[in-house]
């Protein structure tokens, strides 16, 4: 991407590579100077539900307004509740949204922690601020090591609202230490979310959010690990292990040799200048009762993107190992389906690849054809993002028939520029579809906003010697020009949408859900999307 936009993802352009010439000899891969320690997540605790729980521990105690509200299950006696109305007056906390007030020294408890929720909003709006309560309470309490309680009010109503404060603070507690030598072990006491409806919370978490909180820390754990440690082949092992033992899934794995049978020049073209081979994998999974045609989910999973040829400024590059989190997005979405066993028929691709400027490098000029037969001249190396989807999405499309396409790429600076880290860009031309997006993005709270597909960017894009090049030269609307891009791959006729997550893929600072770093963004909507698809 163009050094004037976030370095993070820059680029208005993806690499392409001439595969008409016989790549050099095979070589082995590198050896990683360190193998994966213990599983990251070294501050989890454990989550029970209870209609009843006492102190002595830590209480929460979600709050939507500045009065205490009645508890279920946990009793605070006269003085306790008298202090607690006197701190609270004290430090004028009004219960508003984002407001915490930690409490020490009143009655057996080692702290209250009040969190502010404000006025709750109706509809599926709701969700998404409940879920920020449990994230906001699981991170201010990291360091608390006694047991914690969470007592839901009644105002909360249906246990599914209460069972999105758990999620929220399953996903707030999240932590990627594995490489830290003085990695504390888990705190060994739960998490208790007291409730009249415990079992009817505990039993939508069991089934369906305990799902969702692995799948988008397996979205963190990928987009986190250091490129010597995660290249196209450990990217594939840990996902087939992810999915060890779940029903419904069947994964398969094209190497290098089979995606030249098939022609696929354009990510191989990407990751002929890596002596670590690219990928391209496809997971299906079908649950009972689901229709024929699948919706396909497709991520670009560069793995580390130096640019190749067109190498990237040295000051921020560390981070472009996170410029699979497309693919990992996808990986996760499809964990988090299948273990909850949705009723649903999703497929999922990853095209894997790491963008290196070695001697084999594609060069800027170069030609490269894809699976169909169209070809593209690439002029930037460091626009390789476009160029694995190519290949990528006709290969789904001819393989599994979709009823409808997302793509999934943290693919341009241009995207940052325009919506900072607020929201991802979306792109459509299929109105119903959008809709979908929008609505699955309420809930969930991962933003969406739509940029043009203007219809002169096929004339922007037109190459002198192929069917198409991947930048326009002298800038131009980068985002709208690289989704364009990808859509031209796209069999006409098939619904389909790109989400653009290059500002949101990756956090400086942690949000209520999302400690600092990789967010695991669109894991939690497109898994809303595929099981409410109707807008």
């Amino acid at each position: 991407m163009p050094i004037a936009f976030d370095l993070r993802f820059m680029s208005l352009a993806l690499p392409f590579t001439l595969l008409t010439t016989a790549p050099l000899a095979a070589q082995a891969p590198v050896g990683t100077v360190m193998t994966p320690g213990a599983p990251a997540n070294s501050s989890v605790r454990p989550f029970t539900f209870a209609t009843s729980a006492a102190a002595p521990g830590a209480l929460v105690v979600p709050m939507t307004g500045s009065a205490l509200p009645d508890l279920q299950g946990v009793t605070l006696d006269v003085s306790t509740r008298a202090s607690i109305d006197q701190a609270i007056a004290a430090a004028q906390f009004k219960g508003g949204k984002k407001e915490l007030l930690a409490l020490r020294g009143i009655g057996p408890w080692s702290q209250i922690l009040l969190v502010g929720m404000g006025p709750l909003p109706e509809g599926d709006a709701r969700r998404a601020v409940l879920r920020d309560s449990g994230g906001r309470a699981a991170q201010a309490l990291l360091s608390e090591r006694a047991p914690i309680i969470v007592a839901l009010p009644l105002a909360l109503g249906s246990s599914d609202q209460a069972a999105e404060i758990a999620l929220g603070y399953a996903l707030g507690q999240y932590r990627f230490d594995r490489y830290k030598s003085d990695r504390k072990a888990p705190p060994a006491d739960a998490v208790t979310f007291v409730s009249a409806q415990a079992d009817a919370i505990g039993a939508l978490w069991r089934s369906r959010f305990t799902a969702l909180a692995e799948g988008v820390t397996l979205s963190r754990d990928l987009a986190t690990e250091p490129a010597n440690i995660l290249y196209p082949e450990t990217f594939v092992e840990r996902t087939r292990a992810a999915f060890s033992g779940v029903s419904g899934v069947t994964i398969e794995v094209l190497d290098e040799a089979a995606m030249r049978k098939l022609g696929m020049g354009s990510i191989l073209g990407v990751g002929q200048g890596s002596v670590r081979p690219p990928r391209l994998m496809m997971i299906s999974y079908r649950g009972a009762g689901a229709s024929a045609a699948p919706l396909a989910l497709v991520g670009k999973g560069i793995t580390f993107d130096s640019g190749g040829i067109s190498i990237k400024p040295s000051r921020g590059m560390w981070e472009m190992k996170t410029d699979m989190s497309g693919a990992a997005t996808v990986a996760a979405t499809l964990l988090s389906l299948a273990k909850s066993r949705a009723p649903v028929h999703v497929v999922g691709v990853m095209a894997l690849a790491e963008n290196m400027p070695g001697g084999n490098a594609q060069r800027p000029g170069d030609v490269v054809r894809t699976m169909s037969g169209k070809t593209i001249e690439m002029l930037n190396a460091d626009a390789e993002g476009r160029l694995v989807l190519a290949d990528a999405v006709e290969y789904v499309v001819d393989r599994a028939k979709p009823r409808a396409v997302i793509t999934v790429a943290t693919l341009t600076g241009a995207a940052v520029a325009a919506l900072n880290d607020e929201y991802a860009a979306l792109f459509s031309r299929d109105e119903a579809l959008v809709k979908q997006i929008e609505t699955a993005s309420i809930p969930t709270g991962e933003a969406v906003w739509r940029l043009p597909l203007h219809p002169n960017y096929a004339d922007d894009l037109r190459s002198n010697i192929a069917d198409i090049k991947n930048v326009v030269e002298g800038g131009g609307p980068g985002a709208s020009l690289g989704a364009h891009f990808v859509g031209h791959f796209v069999k006409e006729g098939t619904p389909w949408a790109h989400l653009d997550i290059a500002g949101v893929a990756w956090a400086d600072s942690a949000s209520p859900v999302a400690p600092k770093g990789s967010t695991a963004w669109g894991v939690r909507l497109l898994d809303e999307l595929a099981r409410n698809p109707q807008p």
